[in-house]
């Protein structure tokens, strides 16, 4: 069946007036032309003599870059839209990042420190006087100054008040993201089908995010209040720099209405018109910051959940192989604390939530009993049609995994192992790859901020990846367990529960929405209620019983209510009176409460500290499982009303300073510390990096290029091919291969790892890769030999159960995680570590931490290759066509293009296709020469 690849928002672009299917030319003309006049009116009115900004206090030495694709300009009128869908044209800046980018899947291997900036934009403080490009007084202020430079359009801000500052920042934030600013605050608040049109991927959207988020208008101001109310004096300097960021915002917002040069899409989504200027852009709010805050914790910074799928696979094991053996093998497929495991931490035991020796107040539900509490109700028009439902469920299974989207990769290594004697990182998030980006590059220099970097589209007062004067700093999703169910047990009816022995209403909240056709999104009209019953213990997400007793599960999440609180860490980080060395850096991100893995990095120290709220569980209480809404098994202080209980202490948490070198790629943290997500095992993509950085140390002498190299190399290696196929051949080679079809399979898959097992193009831009035939082979044989080798010996029930924890591949043309196919991180779960447990256990290899029993062939060499054999020539004899089936991007059979990265359309413009790579979106390359 044909993969589909996910439309949101004006994926669906049509030009106005009813074009369709194609854009005539002269109408596209005549429309620009009407359209121009006003734009340059308005861009010659910002615009004042270029002039360069100070660069003070950059102790980087030319010597810091990052990149961030496509480019930095996210907005585009209306006629340059109609110009990008006529013509591909691009506007300035829309993507002159993303050829650099791109590049380097070809270039890396001949990279040298002088070639970095080839491939990434120099990050140094400032604009040299010649690169100026543009100098802005935003609304006419004379305390803050926007210049931008020529090659890239970054936004570089200078603000001699605190205000203009953030004003400024606030303002050139809109320039370039207004409409994604827009669209993002409407997912926060679940209403982005009503803003932007009813296309099924739109509903999936908004319903996965509000999900996990269903607050109020209330709700959302009482989360400022508390993060004000608890955090002195910078709790009250926070709220100062976000009501000056909405004044930026909301004067640009004017400014471009009375100047009719905002963004086209408001125009093709109806709420503004072409001719009159009709129509309003709604003022941001600050609630409206809380609704983006709770939409990027709930992409990269919420571990846990998945105790229900949890509890429905080890009930389907103790069926299989009765309690003792069934909770024994479900536990070696977890892989809690596995002792392969490639971790980011090499030394210490940080304990959290570990399996206790006697599990208390555990509340399994009987057999056959869960059913998914529904979040959509009411369905009228478009909303009630298989595509509408289909995304309904798909959004629900994103929503209640404990299988987040990690991304995000980190290379750090000390002085002591570099030819400068500085610390080099490479490092960056990986959050996906949108039109435009999620992520905005800017520079804040004012009383009080000093840092360049990333910040996500309305929420850049500050900047939350970046470097600042002497020091730099990123993030990696880390996936800690902050989240847990309870099984509350009903009384009265299905709305009221048992609260510490009361029987306690349910608050109902619910999200009225509906959506009629627009040029942008044609879905027929129609609408739904979606609606969320709120518990003391959060949001009720499945129903079941246990032990014949009626109950709902939900699910309690220590950040639910605080999406606000982690402003002041990022505050912190960008003040260069606070962060004075790699202390001070640790303390800073203790104030952030999304489950990050935080690095450092500076002239001298390099420095790691794993953040989140980690709530302390009574002994005896299994995070694995649903456990009974009582107090006996509530988290230790928990006040519902605030939602806060005791935390475990920062030195609880991962946390070193100059460590030799540090990698992390949502792997395991540390020795003890269980993350949330399966597949913490023998085999990790954390692996290829650890591999190279660890021979890169040992050899000495690592340079920036030297780490690029290594960072690049792993983003274009098949982790199956390198960890796991050298294993596998093992196996199929350990006697003679008759069969000419399989003997065939197994040389081209031999060559391909002999070259290094890649996915890389012939030559740069051919769009064919080297080895296609092995790389289609591998593709259809796992899949095939995953269930082959397992699922006679689990059987269909529990196999499929167990899939449900942990997908069995994660192909670069997979269709994964939230954003689809075509969306560049890849490897991140998958059954690599069973395959490779368990095929060393057959040839007799040493294996730590087994899995309990053994599978392929019931652990016969020889029946073990039989089945592979046959899986092989199976996976051998199946065509491009059928092992990538096409989709609305690639025709069937196109092998590049279905591993290729597509930038999801946002908004107007598209981009066109890159090459894979499997590397962090917005990424620095630093070294500092000094410190202060």
């Amino acid at each position: 069946m044909p993969r589909r690849n996910p439309r949101t928002v004006l994926d669906r672009m049509r030009t106005p007036r009813g074009i369709p299917g194609f854009l005539k030319t002269a109408s596209v003309c005549a429309l620009i032309a009407g359209l121009l006049s006003p734009l340059s009116q308005a861009a010659a009115s910002e615009t004042e003599t270029a002039q360069t900004t100070a660069v003070a206090n950059d102790y980087c030495g030319n010597q810091c870059s990052d990149i961030l694709p496509p480019g930095q300009n996210g907005n585009a009128t209306l006629a340059q839209i109609l110009l990008n869908q006529a013509f591909g044209t691009q506007p300035e800046h829309a993507e002159d990042q993303l050829g650099p980018y791109a590049d380097l899947a070809k270039g890396y291997t001949g990279l040298t420190n002088d070639k970095i900036n080839n491939f990434f934009n120099d990050a140094s403080f400032g604009v040299p006087a010649d690169q100026v490009a543009s100098t802005v007084k935003p609304a006419g202020r004379g305390d803050v100054t926007i210049v931008r430079d020529k090659k890239t359009g970054v936004p570089h801000i200078t603000g001699t008040t605190r205000y203009g500052t953030e004003f400024g920042a606030g303002y050139a934030a809109a320039q370039d993201r207004l409409w994604l600013m827009d669209v993002f605050r409407h997912v926060g608040r679940g209403q982005l089908t009503s803003f932007a049109g009813g296309a099924p991927s739109n509903q999936g959207l908004e319903q996965q995010f509000w999900r996990h988020a269903p607050y109020s208008e209330a709700d959302l101001q009482a989360q400022i209040d508390n993060a004000v109310a608890t955090n002195g004096e910078r709790g009250k300097l926070a709220l100062a720099d976000v009501k000056a960021y909405l004044d930026g915002i909301n004067a640009y917002i004017d400014a471009s209405d009375s100047g009719r040069y905002f963004p086209g899409e408001y125009v093709l989504t109806g709420h503004k018109d072409s001719v009159t200027n009709a129509g309003k852009i709604e003022h941001f709010k600050i609630t409206d910051m809380v609704a983006l805050a709770s939409v990027i914790g709930a992409l990269f910074g919420s571990g846990g959940g998945g105790e229900v799928n949890n509890a429905l696979s080890l009930l389907a094991a103790q069926e299989k192989y009765g309690v003792a053996e069934g909770t024994k093998v479900w536990e070696s497929f977890r892989e809690r604390n596995d002792p392969e495991a490639v971790l980011t931490q090499h030394d210490g035991s940080f304990p959290y939530a570990t399996k206790p020796a006697d599990p208390q107040g555990r509340a399994l539900p009987d057999a056959g009993s869960v059913t998914q509490e529904p979040l959509v109700h009411d369905r009228t028009g478009s909303a009630a049609g298989s595509s509408a439902t289909g995304a309904s469920r798909e959004a629900a299974k994103t929503a209640l995994s404990s299988a987040k989207r990690g991304m995000s990769n980190a290379l750090v290594v000390s002085g002591e192992h570099t030819a400068s004697g500085h610390p080099v990182a490479v490092f960056g998030p990986q959050t996906g790859y949108f039109a435009p980006q999620l992520l905005l590059l800017q520079e804040l220099q004012g009383p009080g901020i000093s840092a360049r970097g990333a910040s996500f589209a309305g929420l850049s007062m500050y900047v939350e990846l970046g470097r600042g004067q002497d020091y730099s700093w990123s993030a990696t999703t880390s996936g800690q367990d902050i989240i847990d169910t309870y099984a509350v047990e009903l009384c009265k009816d299905d709305y009221h529960y048992l609260y510490r022995g009361t029987c306690t209403p349910m608050e109902k909240v619910e999200r009225k929405n509906a959506w009629k056709p627009t040029v942008a999104d044609g879905t027929a009209a129609g609408s739904y209620t979606m609606r969320v019953w709120r518990t003391k213990y959060g949001p009720v997400e499945y129903r079941a019983t246990v032990g014949g007793k009626k109950v709902a599960y939900t699910t309690l999440r220590s950040s639910f209510m605080h999406e606000a609180d982690s402003i002041i860490g990022f505050q912190m980080l960008n003040d260069p009176g606070y962060v004075k060395g790699p202390e001070s850096f640790q303390k800073a991100v203790q104030h952030i409460n999304y489950t990050f893995n935080w690095f450092y990095v500076d002239s001298e120290h390099t420095a790691y500290y794993n953040s989140g709220d980690n709530p302390v569980r009574v002994h005896g209480v299994d995070a694995e499982f649903p456990v009974w809404a009582r107090p006996a098994y509530e988290w230790r202080g928990w006040d519902p009303a605030a939602n806060t209980a005791d935390y475990t202490p920062p030195s609880a948490h991962p946390n070193s300073v100059d460590q030799d070198y540090y990698i992390s790629w949502n792997n395991k943290q540390a020795k003890d510390y269980t993350a949330a997500p399966w597949g913490n095992g023998s085999v990790h993509r954390g692996n290829l990096l650890e591999d190279r950085v660890k021979k890169l140390v040992q050899q000495g002498g690592v340079t920036r290029a030297s780490l690029v190299k290594a960072m690049a190399d792993a983003g274009v290696a098949d982790l199956r091919a390198e960890e796991v196929l050298p294993k596998l051949l093992k196996v199929v080679t350990s006697a003679p291969v008759t069969d000419p079809t399989a003997a065939a399979a197994v040389g081209k898959l031999q060559a391909w790892v002999a070259a290094g097992g890649k996915r890389t193009e012939t030559s740069a831009g051919s769009k064919k890769y080297a080895d296609a035939d092995a790389i289609r082979i591998l593709d259809a044989w796992w899949p095939l030999l995953v269930k082959a080798e397992f699922e006679p010996g689990l059987g269909s029930e529990l196999f499929t159960a167990m899939t449900a924890n942990l997908p069995v591949d994660e192909s670069p043309s997979a269709s994964h995680g939230p954003t689809g196919s075509h969306a560049g991180s890849s490897f991140q779960y998958g059954w690599w570590s069973y395959v490779d447990k368990d095929i060393r256990a057959v040839l007799g290899e040493q294996v730590r931490g087994p899995l309990a029993r053994e599978y392929c062939g019931d652990g016969e060499l020889g029946a073990c290759r039989d089945t592979l054999v046959s899986t092989l020539k199976e996976a051998a004899g199946k065509t491009a066509a059928q092992v990538y089936p096409g989709d609305d991007v690639c025709s069937a059979g196109d092998q590049w293009c279905a591993d290729s990265i597509n930038h999801r359309t946002l908004g107007g413009i598209k981009h066109g296709k890159i090459s894979w790579q499997n590397r962090p979106t917005y990424q620095q390359v630093v070294e500092f020469t000094s410190h202060r």
